[in-house]
C-alpha cells in the first residue's frame, strides 16, 4: 500500500485496475527506457485468472496507453510477450527489434594508460626476488549488440 501511496506521474509507476468494491482487477507495471525517452515498457501486464475472456486486458491496455500518451506525454509503449503476440496485434502493436530497459547495450574497452611501455613495472617479493608481471588482460573482441531472448518485443506508436 506504501508503493501506491508514493505514486506520482512519473516511471518507473504501476497501474492497477480495480472494480466498484475495490478489488483488484488487473495490474501492470511500466518503466524507462534510458535509450528511448519518449517511449516506455510495458511489462507484467496480468488481469486476475477469474475475471480473464471478459475484455478487461483490452479495457487496461487502452487506459494505459491514454496515461503514458496523455499524462507521460510519451510518443510509444514497448513491451515483450510469449504467446500473445496476437492480443496486442488486435491491439496496434507491431513487432520491434528487441530493446534493453537496463540503459547502454555496448561495451567499450579503454586499454590502461602507462606512460612507458619499452619497460613493464618491475615487482618483487619478500625476498627481494624480481616477480614477472602478469600477461596482458585479453581485448575483448567486438560484442554483436543483439539481444538473444525467446520473447517477442512489440511497439505502438501513437497518433
Amino acid at each position: 500500500m506504501m508503493s501506491l501511496q508514493a505514486s506520482c506521474d512519473d516511471l518507473p509507476t504501476s497501474l492497477i485496475l480495480i472494480d466498484d468494491q475495490r478489488h483488484i482487477l488487473g495490474h501492470c507495471k511500466l518503466s524507462r527506457i534510458p535509450r528511448i525517452p519518449h517511449s516506455c515498457f510495458l511489462e507484467s501486464v496480468v488481469i486476475r485468472k477469474s475475471m480473464r475472456g471478459k475484455k478487461l486486458g483490452t479495457y487496461l491496455m487502452e487506459q494505459v496507453e491514454n496515461y503514458c500518451k496523455h499524462v507521460l506525454r510519451l510518443k510509444m509503449v514497448h513491451l515483450s510477450t510469449r504467446g500473445q503476440e496476437d492480443f496486442y496485434t488486435k491491439l496496434g502493436y507491431e513487432i520491434c527489434e528487441p530493446i534493453s530497459i537496463y540503459g547502454g547495450s555496448t561495451i567499450s574497452y579503454k586499454a590502461p594508460i602507462t606512460n612507458d611501455k619499452s619497460q613493464p613495472p618491475k615487482l618483487t617479493s619478500s625476498r627481494n626476488e624480481t616477480i614477472p608481471p602478469p600477461p596482458p588482460m585479453p581485448v575483448p573482441q567486438k560484442i554483436n549488440n543483439v539481444v538473444k531472448s525467446n520473447m517477442t518485443y512489440m511497439a505502438k506508436k501513437f497518433s
